[in-house]
């Protein structure tokens, strides 16, 4: 399928559109919609949040009469079904738009092709594929939710050259610059949730709360607390509830304290008092959550590994050595041969000042 300059253009103003809700969609897709008659732009939307109107709407109430005979360029297939909003491909089609090019199909199993169906349906001329690999990375969370019941979990850690994340005694701020630590935040806002666990509470007491960058929507903070140790007066459990995941059963005044304070509580029991992480992606699933932004510690940072639950790795690394008797980024049962190694592709480096960020997936 050929696509004209034009078509390109007009694409990638979706694109950029549809970013405008990557903190703030969450748990729909980030969409971007531009409608072109006669190669000029009339109408542009953008999905602000759920329950809100859809891009498509919103660039065709833009556009008004002039969606007529008009073609449409969508960062994500036109849903087909009534949601929070009515069906997009529907209000396509009465708009007069002829022509829609979609970036990729929703992999939403409730729309999944019967959008571009619908439109076809109605004389509508339909074409996908334009800056897929983009619209991709832009719902990877959403998409990995979709077709593997999944969110798609990013760890995020800073370590130093040697790879070491704090001193012996624990000591560990500030490993990476100022510009670092805002970029880091920045991957926060567009998480749904932040997880971390119980060891790095008693040791940093953190907030984990967007708070370097503007930011319209605080992520749902998530603790890994098998046996409910946590103080109610940490600082990961003011303002806003968090969700508590644990293993214990026997603690039920501790349960109830923190229930009684607002925050949720999922009991995942696993093998030795531990919460089953195994489990862990399909239930944070089953909460609508896209994407998941792990900062934690060693000893969990390595169970999270070891189970199978880390997609992608953001790895923040300062110019400094700290020495072998400083503490390591993932605390892993000793190898005796390299072809045991967690492997990982490299999609991504950058500076960021002094600091480097390193982007990194699973090897399939």
């Amino acid at each position: 399928m050929t696509f004209s300059t034009t078509d390109r253009e007009a694409m990638a103003r979706a694109l950029a559109l549809a970013a405008r809700g990557l903190a703030t969609a969450t748990p729909n897709p980030r969409v971007g919609c531009v409608i072109l008659r006669d190669g000029k732009t009339v109408g542009e939307g953008w999905h602000h949040r759920a329950g809100e109107p859809h891009a498509e709407a919103l660039a065709l109430a833009q556009a008004g009469e002039a969606a007529r005979s008009a073609t449409a360029y969508v960062t994500l297939e036109p849903c087909a079904h009534f949601g929070r909003t009515p069906p997009c491909a529907d209000a396509l089609a009465a708009a007069g738009v002829v022509r829609v090019v979609a970036a990729m199909q929703d992999p939403n199993p409730k729309v999944a092709g019967r959008g571009f169906a619908r439109l076809r349906a109605t004389g509508i001329g339909v074409e996908c594929g334009l800056l897929h690999d983009e619209a991709h990375e832009l719902n990877i969370g959403f998409i990995s939710r979709m077709t593997r019941q999944r969110p798609w979990l990013r760890l995020k850690t800073a370590a130093t050259l040697d790879g070491k994340t704090a001193l012996e005694n624990g000591v560990s701020q500030w490993i990476t610059g100022p510009g670092a630590r805002a970029d880091g935040h920045r991957w926060r806002a567009r998480a749904c949730a932040v997880l971390t666990g119980i060891g790095t509470v008693k040791a940093d007491n953190p907030q984990l709360t967007v708070r370097a960058i503007p930011c319209e929507r605080q992520p749902l903070r998530i603790l890994i607390d098998a046996r409910l140790d946590v103080d109610p007066a940490a600082r990961i459990l003011q303002g806003a509830p968090a969700l508590i995941i644990t293993a214990a059963d026997t603690h039920e005044a501790r349960a109830r304290r923190l229930a009684d304070a607002g925050h949720r509580m999922l009991r995942l029991p696993g093998a030795e008092g531990r919460v089953d992480l195994l489990a862990l992606p399909h239930e944070l699933a089953a909460l609508e959550l896209n994407e998941i932004h792990i900062e934690a510690g060693a000893r969990l940072n390595g169970a999270l590994l070891a189970a199978g639950c880390v997609d992608e790795l953001l790895l923040y690394l300062a110019p400094i050595a700290v020495g072998c008797a400083a503490r390591g980024m993932f605390d892993l049962p000793a190898l005796t041969a390299l072809d045991a190694a967690h492997r990982f592709a490299i999609r991504d480096c950058e500076r960021i000042e002094e600091d480097l960020r390193i982007i990194a997936r699973k090897a399939i």
